[in-house]
């Protein structure tokens, strides 16, 4: 049975993101997620100045001259959501945690793809493939992917992004939308994360909490790793513990940047304290531009 929070929140989540793509995405999505491809219409006499790459050999001989194939767009796409439901997303310093902003993302980003005519699916993800649910295209399955990110619980709690995407480029033959959604905290996904980049059209989310970014002033203090359960005590009066923390998170951040960078992959920063709408909005101008240049 779901629960009475869990209810209420999902349906928190269909109003607050129903109204923002009706008032704020309306024709954003559309504009820079068109359809993935080509689909075959139909023969025609070829003329000068058509693709010979599309003669059709087959109906060209049959009717000794020569004819192309003519195509039009492929209007409905698929959208796969790949979300990370480890434990490190159960943090949030403010009042909302990374696994519910998750559901929020996925729930404006779906709820815009419906409208737009294409199917969504969901694959949930730890360190193992821990649930998918086949694209569709209707309200109620878009409710059934946003319960599920909210009320699944994971058998694992480590991260394995190189196995989700993995998984993913098996699963999906065809060009696809993918939204990876994530903290990235996990190491040794480069190489995967170029592949699903030429593979599909790649969309990363990064979920982060200022306070992850941040250590206490001073004091010892108890941290657990949420994901691995190992526990320390340190001490944070210590300038050398501080020098050493925020070199660490510095070089982790560059060595993110320079994989989404190598990897050519889109990217977005969203933050648990900050409204997701701007970056959202920005996201989808400048991706706009960028292909009004191609």
């Amino acid at each position: 049975m779901i629960s009475s929070e869990i209810l209420s929140k999902v349906k928190n989540i269909e109003l607050k993101s129903k109204k923002l793509v009706d008032d704020v995405f309306s024709g954003k999505y559309h504009s820079i997620f068109k359809g993935q491809g080509l689909e075959f219409s139909e023969v025609r006499e070829y003329v000068p100045g058509d693709d010979i790459r599309r003669i059709s050999w087959n109906v060209t001989a049959r009717r000794d001259k020569p004819y192309i194939k003519k195509y039009d767009e492929e209007r409905e796409q698929t959208v796969m959501f790949v979300v990370d439901l480890s434990a490190s997303g159960q943090f949030g310093s403010k009042n909302i945690t990374k696994k519910d902003l998750i559901a929020e993302l996925t729930a404006v980003l779906a709820f815009s793809a419906l409208k737009n005519g294409d199917k969504a699916g969901l694959l949930a993800f730890t360190d193992i493939i821990e649930h998918y649910i086949e694209p569709k295209k209707n309200k109620k399955h878009i409710l059934r992917l946003i319960d599920t990110i909210l009320s699944y619980k994971p058998q694992n709690k480590r991260t394995n992004i190189e196995n989700a995407l993995k998984y993913l480029n098996k699963l999906c033959k065809k060009k696809v939308l993918v939204f990876l959604i994530s903290d990235f905290y996990d190491v040794n996904f480069d190489s995967m994360l170029k592949v699903t980049a030429k593979k599909h059209d790649f969309v990363c989310i990064k979920i982060l909490d200022q306070k992850e970014q941040e250590i206490p002033k001073k004091g010892i203090f108890t941290i657990q790793d949420a994901e691995t359960g190992l526990l320390i005590n340190v001490d944070f009066s210590s300038k050398n513990v501080e020098r050493e923390y925020y070199k660490n998170l510095n070089r982790y951040q560059n060595h993110l940047y320079e994989v989404f960078r190598d990897s050519k992959t889109d990217v977005m920063n969203i933050y648990t304290d900050r409204s997701y709408i701007l970056e959202l909005i920005n996201f989808f101008k400048s991706r706009q531009e960028r292909m009004s240049r191609h």
